[in-house]
């Protein structure tokens, strides 16, 4: 289990887990799929609570930079009031790529917990690892694998539906 501190409800202590905010980052995952985004859902927590919700909106907004977790991050220095993210950790469904990673890496995120890799662009440690180098002034940690066949699984079956209506 993770290190976040007991919540009460109804008298009885509760403590929540990687999997409980990673199935979080599902949920935001599943309105990205339907809104026909890759679907990549970004929770961030602070003291065992949930601070911010964000999923991919590139099509939608026709940026490329509207990644979950680059939303994430801008709407949390609103929630923060701060661009210092040193006790906040991200929960995303995939690997978060140079530029997320980058962006984790500057803001201090305390961790990065994602649940599918991606051999060939994530950079948290599977094709290059941005948040550990140790040229930077920051390191993120990092936990892979939380449930890690849901995370696949939306993203199979929304590339599937793609190839689909492409014939």
């Amino acid at each position: 289990m993770a290190d976040f501190p007991d919540l009460i409800l109804n008298g009885l202590p509760i403590q929540f887990d990687d999997e409980h905010f990673m199935r979080a980052a599902l949920r935001c995952a599943e309105k990205a799929m339907a809104a026909g985004e890759v679907p990549v859902g970004a929770v961030a927590v602070r003291n065992g609570e949930i601070i911010a919700r964000a999923w991919n909106q590139v099509e939608m907004l026709k940026d490329a930079t509207a990644h979950a977790e680059v939303l994430l991050i801008s709407s949390l220095s609103s929630v923060i009031g701060d661009w210092r993210l040193e006790d906040v950790d991200i929960y995303v469904t995939k690997e978060p790529c140079a530029m997320c990673a980058g962006a984790m890496v500057n803001s201090r995120v305390r961790r990065v917990i994602f649940g599918m890799a991606d051999p060939r662009s994530g950079c948290a440690g599977s094709a290059l690892d941005v948040t550990g180098f140790s040229g930077m002034l920051h390191q993120v940690e990092v936990k892979r694998g939380i449930l890690e066949c849901e995370c696949s699984s939306i993203m199979k079956e929304f590339f599937r539906s793609v190839r689909k209506k492409e014939k």
